[in-house]
């Protein structure tokens, strides 16, 4: 079997996820008042790579009292970003105002939201307060201390020429070309670190995996490595809550012309003509791919990323490759979650040269809470550390952090030394249609049990759109959602009366998770096609039924490549590996059984006493996933049926830290 999420070498971990008294140290050094007093920006510097196109980039750069650039040679930083950067321009200045930063921290901190139906909207600005907006564009700490920033618009963004490759490979030796001349300048010591969040993350585990030689530190926050498992075609299904908001996004913002060098008589007549050759970079494919009504009017552009292939094989990472120390950020319930930990264990490096950091949060509320008593420091913390470390050579200790500093959902932040946890037995639960008694207010209230049941029923479900208040929607939303409130985001309750509910009995000790979770169901449809979404919650005495993991399939997508599968020591698929193209496709026959096996997002979470496990099965789930046209024309939004039988039973895989059982 292939190794999936296979663990790392254990060793002695810090047991602080705040870093203890070498944590305090790197937020005193951050806080202390900085050694260069102001910082001297070239704007819009040149960059030719070897094809002709030329890229633009802000060079930031330590400065004495006078705006005098500081001659002594330095480690550099490298983001690159599709967002242009004036996006990051726009940030670093309004955290540069004087005062500013902190009093808006102030006024956030300030604010006690919890139990108000804005409760969502203070933990969206607890972003604010975790460091993660420095990460995110300009870290004018790491400038002012002893670091050149460069921020360069990605070819075809920003006021860089050529057209957007969209992290494909171009655009992946462009980092390599970058990082070469970064390294060459007469203000660089020839040692070079990236950083950045989301894309820019990605671009940096790209840029690692081609081992550029003056690359010597990387900090990616939230990056994705499966970009079609991940986010756009999760089980088959097209991330619509992300995907056209996104490309609209980037697709607009290249188009933002250099004001400056309009007013200067100095047009880029190139920059133009390169965006009029593809103004609406990968937009028609995804209109297509939502509209079609049959496979057959899908175009050989369209097929070419909506299902699995060269296109998305060309912008994998290669982890393999790494030999560079990396920290990786990354969260639960983030677009990127499918990815994150398996990067991690992917990298060749020994614990300590890679760590892991894994919160509870969204893609947009990356870093909230950080710094606060108990947590990891801010992430503006964390990455002055790494590059203190890695590119200056500093003792200072953040090679001892973690290596695993993971948010264990129902319980808080904990220091492990690998992911999944040690000890990890995999148990069956399976579903019965027996009531539970604990969810009254589902379309079935069913029960989760450890023995196989002996009672045989049809149970149905059909598609709805409450899943526009839900986890998953304020995760497909990238976490936008979660301005609606804990009671959407934190809650299926609402949700759940159009899915089917298996909830287990209480458990009597705290009962741990930690790993891929898989879902297998015998299905029953009554058209050629159909969608299956799921989570697994841990349901509170009170009722609150609290999503910790999601995953989704196409029925017609359930073919499984087992050479890319991974399977517990009882048999049963922990990680499925579904082979999503069309080529693959198995329409289903109506009316006929038909097994289908649903993996989950990895995740690590524990279930207080008293706690109760339950799984929520679902017809789709709106915004997260969409079928792509013609299969939800093939599905004609039937009605779906999950088939319990003694013979044939529907059942979790679980990842139980340890011989637990219910």
């Amino acid at each position: 079997m292939a190794v999936g999420l296979a663990v790392v070498p254990a060793v002695t971990a810090s047991a602080d996820p705040t870093g203890g008294v070498a944590g305090a140290a790197w937020n005193a050094v951050v806080d202390a008042p900085p050694k260069y007093p102001v910082i001297a920006i070239d704007w819009d510097v040149p960059i030719t790579m070897t094809d002709g196109t030329v890229l633009k980039a802000n060079v930031y750069r330590p400065a004495d009292a006078s705006g005098t650039p500081i001659d002594t040679k330095m480690p550099s930083v490298l983001n690159v970003t599709p967002y242009t950067k004036l996006v990051g321009n726009l940030v670093d200045s309004v955290l540069a105002v004087p005062g500013l930063e902190d009093t808006v921290v102030d006024l956030v901190n300030s604010f006690d939201l919890a139990g108000t139906p804005l409760d969502g909207v203070g933990e969206l600005a607890k972003v604010l307060t975790g460091g993660g907006m420095r990460v995110f564009g300009v870290n004018r700490d790491l400038v002012r201390n002893g670091y050149t920033q460069v921020v360069v618009d990605a070819r075809g963004t920003g006021f860089s020429q050529g057209e957007w490759q969209a992290l494909g490979p171009l655009e992946q030796q462009d980092s390599v070309e970058i990082i070469d001349w970064m390294s060459r300048q007469g203000w660089s010591d020839g040692k070079v670190g990236m950083a950045g969040v989301s894309y820019s993350g990605i671009n940096s585990l790209q840029a690692a995996g081609h081992r550029p030689p003056a690359l010597k530190a990387i900090f990616p926050t939230e990056p994705g490595n499966d970009l079609l498992r991940d986010i756009v075609g999760t089980g088959g299904g097209l991330g619509v809550g992300f995907m056209p908001l996104w490309l609209s996004l980037v697709n607009g913002l290249k188009f933002v012309p250099d004001v400056q060098a309009l007013a200067q008589g100095n047009f880029d007549e190139r920059w133009l003509q390169d965006r009029l050759r593809d103004p609406l970079t990968l937009f028609p494919a995804l209109i297509q791919a939502m509209t079609a009504t049959q496979i057959g009017d899908l175009d050989p552009g369209t097929l070419r990323v909506a299902q699995d292939g060269q296109f998305y094989e060309e912008r994998k990472a290669q982890a393999g490759n790494i030999d560079v120390p990396t920290m990786l950020y990354g969260a639960w319930h983030d677009i990127f979650a499918n990815s994150e930990p398996r990067v991690y264990n992917d990298i060749p490096l020994p614990a300590g040269e890679k760590q892991l950091i894994m919160s509870d949060a969204y893609h947009v509320s990356f870093g909230g809470g950080f710094g606060e008593p108990g947590a990891p420091p801010r992430l503006d913390v964390l990455e002055r550390a790494w590059f203190d470390k890695w590119l200056k050579g500093i003792d200072n200790g953040i090679d001892e952090y973690g290596p695993v500093t993971l948010y264990q959902q129902g319980n808080g932040w904990t220091t492990t030394d690998q992911f999944p946890r040690a000890g990890v037995d995999y148990q069956r639960m399976y579903l019965s249609g027996a009531p539970s008694g604990t969810a009254g207010h589902a379309a079935h209230d069913g029960s989760l049990v450890p023995a196989k049941p002996g009672d045989a029923a049809q149970l149905t479900v059909a598609p709805g759109l409450r899943g526009l208040c839900s986890r998953d929607g304020t995760q497909g939303t990238a976490g936008a959602a979660v301005v609606f409130g804990s009671v959407c985001s934190k809650d299926s309750r609402f949700n759940e009366a159009e899915g089917l509910t298996f909830t287990s009995a209480p458990v009597t000790q705290p009962t741990e998770l930690s790993g891929p979770v898989n879902l297998h169901l015998e299905t029953v449809l009554d058209a050629p096609d159909g969608f299956w979404a799921a989570t697994l919650n841990d349901v509170a005495p009170d009722g609150t039924s609290t999503p910790l993991t999601n995953g989704a399939l196409t029925a017609s997508m359930r073919a499984v490549d087992d050479s890319k599968s991974t399977k517990s020591a009882n048999g049963d698929y922990t990680e499925p590996h579904h082979s999503l193209t069309v080529a693959a496709r198995q329409p289903l026959v109506p009316g006929e059984v038909t097994p289908v096996d649903i993996n989950f997002v990895p995740t690590d979470a524990v279930l207080a006493p008293g706690h109760r496990l339950r799984v929520d099965v679902y017809a789709g789930s709106v915004p997260r996933y969409l079928p792509l046209g013609p299969i939800l024309a093939d599905s004609q939004l039937k009605p779906q049926h999950v088939a319990l039988s003694p013979d044939r039973p529907s059942f979790l895989n679980l990842p139980l830290v340890g011989a637990q059982t219910w």
